[in-house]
């Protein structure tokens, strides 16, 4: 029975950074296309963010290592976000690491799922 509360919460923490990353991208979407930022209201996907956010890093807190590199990821993007808003070479380099960042989440978000359909198949 243990076994198996272990593997859901493996399923839960892995659902949670998957979600993470997914708002995490989409902010990054909303803050370089004037496209994104129609389908999704701004307000709805902070609140996801934040809540999300607190959720993974509860999960975590058993980790302290991975809690801070999720934690550090997390605030990157946040300040990333806010100097691609500004003006200047400011946003121009923000802009581009921002890019960098999505594509890592991409990658995360790729890798959590199919992680997730593996543990939901056992």
């Amino acid at each position: 029975m243990k076994a198996q509360s272990v593997v859901h919460s493996h399923i839960d923490v892995t659902d949670t950074l998957a979600r993470l990353y997914l708002f995490l991208a989409q902010s990054i979407d909303r803050c370089v296309s004037e496209a994104a930022q129609i389908n999704y209201p701004e307000a709805d996907l902070q609140s996801h963010l934040a809540a999300t956010r607190t959720t993974a890093l509860d999960m975590l807190a058993v980790n302290p290592v991975v809690k801070a590199k999720v934690e550090q990821e997390c605030n990157r993007v946040g300040s990333l976000i806010m100097a691609c808003r500004g003006d200047g070479a400011e946003k121009a380099r923000a802009r581009d690491e921002l890019m960098a960042e999505r594509a890592v989440l991409t990658h995360k978000t790729m890798a959590l799922s199919d992680l997730l359909a593996v543990f939901r198949t056992t």
